[in-house]
């Protein structure tokens, strides 16, 4: 009957030693974490620790968002460990799903928290919209333009620099280069 701890950041930026930290307080005896997006469906530590995992232990994580990537995927894992007889806990939700209302309170969390994300998505949509509507579009701008671009057709047109060289003459990478190359 061990607690067994996941902790997960998105970025190699993010640090993990504050979730860690507080999982070994509350008595993990083994934490593993993972530098992933919760998107991704591969995460190798997740995969572990699911392994890890025996009849009678707990598996406990700092946040829900920590453990699931939507309220399906988090409501699968959750299934799936407690047909095997694995406890789940959530520190900051205060969830226990051993119980019954740990049970139903992870399945209102859990509602929640797609609801807010769905509330994002939908913010940010309309944000790129409007946007659009203004004449703006997204992306980062493009580092070859005017004098630029025509020296670097010219010198393609020549012939007698590779792209390489005429990257390092004009000073952008050799994609930028090809980018602007490329046949509208």
């Amino acid at each position: 009957m061990a607690n067994i701890g996941y902790a997960r950041v998105s970025t190699a930026d993010q640090n993990l030693d504050a979730q860690i930290d507080e999982l070994a307080r509350h008595g993990c005896s083994r934490v593993f974490a993972d530098t992933a997006s919760g998107t991704l469906n591969e995460r190798p530590q997740l995969k572990a620790c699911l392994e890890h995992l025996r009849d009678g232990d707990t598996l406990t994580v700092v946040r829900l968002d920590r453990l699931g990537r939507s309220v399906p995927h988090l409501v699968q894992v959750t299934n799936e460990i407690a047909e095997r007889g694995i406890g789940f806990a959530s520190l900051r939700e205060a969830i226990d799903t051993t119980t019954a209302v740990g049970r139903l309170f992870f399945h209102v969390m859990a509602g929640l928290a797609q609801f807010e994300r769905d509330l994002i998505v939908d913010r940010t949509k309309a944000g790129l919209a409007a946007a659009r509507a203004r004449g703006r579009k997204g992306g980062r701008r493009a580092v070859l333009t005017g004098d630029k671009l025509t020296t670097a057709r010219n010198l393609y047109k020549e012939g007698k620099m590779t792209v390489q060289q005429i990257a390092e003459v004009v000073g952008v990478s050799r994609a930028s280069i090809y980018r602007a190359l490329k046949p509208a």
